[in-house]
């Protein structure tokens, strides 16, 4: 692992956005194991999705992104991109049964 500054060719540079890039779809798909996850407990009117816990999280995203190099606003449409996969997968899964 090199840091950004310590890269000192484009090979360099690749080689560790490729090593972010697998260690990112790895964090994603752990992430997505709960979302599966989380429809099963949906199917009770006391877990139906909130609003709240969609904003919630993406204000939390937003403050992170601040805390570091990556802009808010990425952040945000990124995360609510995510958010819009998992609650169409929680939708179709909770017809489902």
């Amino acid at each position: 692992m090199k840091k950004a500054d310590d890269c000192t060719t484009m090979d360099d540079v690749r080689a560790e956005i490729d090593r972010v890039d697998r260690a990112l779809v790895d964090l994603l798909a752990e992430r997505w194991s709960y979302v599966d996850r989380a429809w099963v407990f949906k199917r009770s009117p006391d877990e139906a999705s909130v609003p709240w816990r969609n904003r919630d999280v993406i204000e939390k995203v937003k403050t992170r992104a601040g805390e570091t190099a990556m802009p808010a606003e990425m952040a945000e449409a990124l995360w609510r991109m995510i958010i819009g996969w998992g609650i169409q997968y929680e939708e179709e899964r909770l017809k489902e049964k």
